[in-house]
Order: C-alpha cells, then structure tokens, then sequence
C-alpha cells in the first residue's frame, strides 16, 4: 500500500511539474513578448528628430517613419501603437529620438504631444524676406506664412508697428519655440520678449535722445551695418546722433546699399546714390522708415549708450584693418576720404 500511494505521489509531483513548467514556457513567452513589442530598444541609426505635420495622418506618419529606416523592428512598433491608441491621439510636432529608445516611451511621447523646443538664433539677418526663409527651415509654416503676418497692418499695428518697422521688434537672440507653433503664436512670443527688453531703464535712455525705441533699433542698424568692431559702436552712434540733432543728412553708405538692394557693393557710386528711396539717406533727411538690417543687442546699446563726441564725418580707414576715421570737420574728412579713395584704386576697386 505504501509502495501504491508513493507511486501516485511522485506522478502528482511529476503532473505539477509539468504544469508549473508549461506555464513558465507561456509566461516567459508572453512576458518576451511584451518585452519585444513595449521595452526591447527599437530606435536605431543617427535620427534625432522625427516630424509629425499639423493634420497628418496616422496612415501618413507611419509611412514616413518606416520610409526613415529607423526601426529595429516595424512591426512591433506597429503592434504597440495600435494597443497603445496612437492611430487615435498622434499630436502633432517635433520629437525627438535616441538610438535605444524603446516603443513605450515613443508613442507616450507622441501621444502625449511632449515634443521638443526648437532653438531659434537669429542675427545680422538683413531682411524680413531672409528672417521668413531661416524660420521657415526650422519650423513648420513656410515662409510666406510669416510674411503675411509680418506684412500684416491691422496685426502689426495692434502693438504699435507698421509694416515698415515691424523687423525692430525682433532683438537678437536664442528662443524656444515649439516646431509647430503658428506665425501669429511666433510672432506674439517675440513681442512679449521685445517688451521685456525694453525696461523702463532703456526707454528712459531713449527719451533722453528724443527718440522712440524704434528710432533706436533703426538707428542701431545703421551703426551695426558700420561697424566691423563693437567698440566703435558708440563712437559712430554719437556721430550720427549729432547729425540728425543739427539737421544735416545722415549720408550712410549702408542705407544706399540696402536701397539698391545690391549688397555686392564695396563702393558706393553716384550711380547708387542717385536710387529714390526713402532708405537714401544721401536724399532724404532723418531716419529711413524702418531697419536696414536686424540689429544687434550691442547696437542698440551702443545707441543708447552714445559716445559724446563733435564728430560729423566718418569714412573706413586706408589699412582696410575695419576701423574708420572720424572728422569734425569737412577739410579733415576730406584728407581721410582721400587717402581711403586712393587705397581703394590701388585694390582696383571700383565698384
């Protein structure tokens, strides 16, 4: 009897055995494949970003992101969308994307919109046609969508811009922005930045110059577009706050050149000078309308911040280090006009 019930005893443990290892087979068979399909790294390759446009479609997203070539395995991918409810919450952006990244925390950062700002740098750009073109390659819109908005009377004119001035609200520096943040949340971002830096402290300065700061910006790009080395900047913004104090035309070579719309020009001829536009500033007295270029920070500055000096005349210096002469009168500009003329004819420079 004991021999009996001992041989049910070990077949018992022998059925449980087999039970606990078929249920380890199909537990780690599931268990891998949740690891496969959620956690295994899927994200292969050197992409950093991945896109998906304003009123894309889950079909047209997949697509794309299986035409890049950055996934391990497509199909899991696919399989932890669909369970995940991407085809139905997929949000719009920029993301970005690391080798190793596994299909959980891609689609939760799809699905959850939490894409990654885009760093806008912009300087020294001379036109608003160039600065729609650069936000245009870094954001979504394309560049006649910003320049509608810049081109725009009744928005401009809701912070006290026209279309002429509109590009000195832009000051020079790094933002953040979302790729797909529209040209009208763009441009509300920037003004809220231009007023930000426009502390009582520099609007003091300014009305100290009998100056808007619009003036400011505008007169800061015409020393911006004199000045190879900021420490001039103040020099030649004293200069031209003397002239447009005494009434005498500002007669900026940089204003002739953005007029002709010719920034080949290294010499300005009576040919150019003759262009009717109000950018001349050979023709027309005062500041031109708006910005010749976008100026910088330290131009701006440098305007408020004027160097106090008797100088009326200014031309570049014969070494062509980058410096200029300045002149309180006209006899001494002429002797250094001279001298850079004829370092400019012996370059054979003539146009």
């Amino acid at each position: 009897m004991i021999l009996e019930h001992d041989k049910k005893a070990k077949k018992s443990t022998k059925i449980i055995l087999a039970i606990l290892l078929i249920l380890l087979i199909i537990g780690g068979t599931y268990g891998f494949n949740i690891y496969k399909t959620y956690l295994a790294a899927n994200i292969i390759g050197n992409q950093k970003y991945i896109y998906v446009n304003t009123g894309m479609t889950y079909d047209g997203f997949l697509h794309n992101l299986l035409e890049k070539g950055i996934l391990k395995n497509p199909d899991a991918f696919k399989e932890a969308a669909e369970k995940m409810g991407l085809p139905k919450s997929l949000k719009p952006g920029r993301y970005a994307v690391k080798e190793g990244m596994n299909n959980r925390t891609l689609i939760n950062k799809l699905k959850a919109g939490n894409q990654d700002a885009v760093k806008l740098k912009f300087q020294n750009i001379r036109k608003k046609e160039n600065f729609a073109a650069y936000l245009a390659k870094n954001m979504e819109a394309d560049s006649l969508a910003f320049i509608n908005v810049l081109d725009s009377a009744a928005l401009v004119e809701k912070y006290g811009f026209n279309t002429e001035n509109i590009y000195t609200m832009f000051i020079p520096n790094t933002y953040e922005m979302y790729w797909n943040s529209s040209p009208t949340d763009f441009f509300e971002k920037i003004q809220k930045e231009y007023a930000k830096f426009w502390t009582a402290e520099r609007k003091k300065k300014a009305a100290a110059l009998n100056l808007t700061p619009i003036q400011v910006s505008i007169l800061a790009s015409i020393v911006d577009s004199e000045a190879l080395y900021d420490k001039e900047m103040p020099t030649i913004a004293g200069l031209y706050l003397n002239r447009l104090n005494r009434g005498i035309l500002l007669q900026a070579d940089p204003t002739v050149i953005f007029a002709n719309d010719d920034f080949t020009i290294k010499r300005v001829l009576n040919s150019h000078l003759a262009l009717d536009s109000k950018y001349n500033t050979y023709k027309y007295a005062g500041l031109p309308p708006g910005p010749i270029m976008m100026p910088s920070i330290n131009a701006i500055d440098a305007v408020l911040n004027r160097e106090q000096n008797n100088f009326i005349y200014m031309c570049a210096k014969e070494d062509f280090s980058g410096y200029h002469a300045f002149a309180e009168t006209r006899e001494q500009h002429e002797i250094n006009a001279n001298k850079y003329r004829a370092a400019m004819n012996k370059r054979n420079i003539y146009k």
